[in-house]
């Protein structure tokens, strides 16, 4: 029974860390190019301030499903002369691994000034900005924002993508009412097309109905 269970494990593992890209995911560009981008994790313009695991290349991966979703909203953004523009996609796991291994190391505080000046590190656990497990390594989450397409600027949502306090609560109400409309006008058009908003961040949606809601996958970003 020890060994069956084993196998069980072990078939699970395979099945939910492979290093291939799955059939039903895509790369974004190629459902609409349209969708602009700046994977943060990327490059070293990051929370950590290095490049991270399983980042091999600036390619937006999501599932199939949430291209098509994502594009449904960039026809009605670009109607007001709006565009997506997605920070953080799908996420493999090993990324999820570095930014837990990054937490535990309270030594590290390269970029505390810049993304987490009011939070001590070990806190980052236990205020929901730091997880094991994240819905990006499904496949249909997204962190992102909206920018004026005739200048490429981002909406000034009140504070920077990865910022970990409140002030990245999507309801802090110490910014402006304009700051406010902005984060709110993303909220809406995201919940209107399938998506589901997180707590902590403004800018962390998840497609409702996710395709593999319990597998998290591993195969690099390439």
């Amino acid at each position: 029974m020890q060994k069956l269970l084993v196998l069980i494990g072990v078939f699970i593992t395979m099945q939910s860390f492979g290093q291939t890209m799955p059939k039903q995911f895509v790369y974004l560009k190629d459902i609409d190019g349209s969708i602009q981008s700046e994977l943060a994790y990327c490059s070293s313009n990051n929370f950590i301030g290095k490049r991270i695991l399983g980042y091999l290349n600036d390619r937006v991966i999501v599932s199939k499903k949430t291209a098509l979703a994502l594009q449904k909203i960039q026809a009605q953004l670009k109607k007001q002369h709006y565009s997506l523009k997605i920070f953080d996609a799908y996420r493999p796991q090993q990324a999820v691994d570095h930014f837990v291994n990054w937490a535990n190391d309270l030594q590290d505080t390269l970029m505390k000034a810049e993304y987490y000046p009011k939070i001590s590190k070990k806190n980052l656990f236990k205020q929901g900005f730091i997880a094991s497990k994240s819905g990006h390594t499904r496949g249909s989450t997204v962190d992102l924002t909206i920018i004026h397409l005739s200048t490429g600027k981002e909406m000034d949502m009140g504070s920077s993508y990865d910022f970990f306090g409140k002030e990245s609560h999507p309801f802090y109400t110490k910014i402006s009412l304009k700051q406010q409309k902005n984060r709110l006008f993303l909220r809406n058009i995201m919940r209107a097309n399938g998506f589901l908003p997180y707590d902590n961040e403004w800018w962390h949606f998840t497609l409702k109905n996710e395709p593999f809601p319990n597998t998290y996958f591993n195969f690099p970003v390439q």
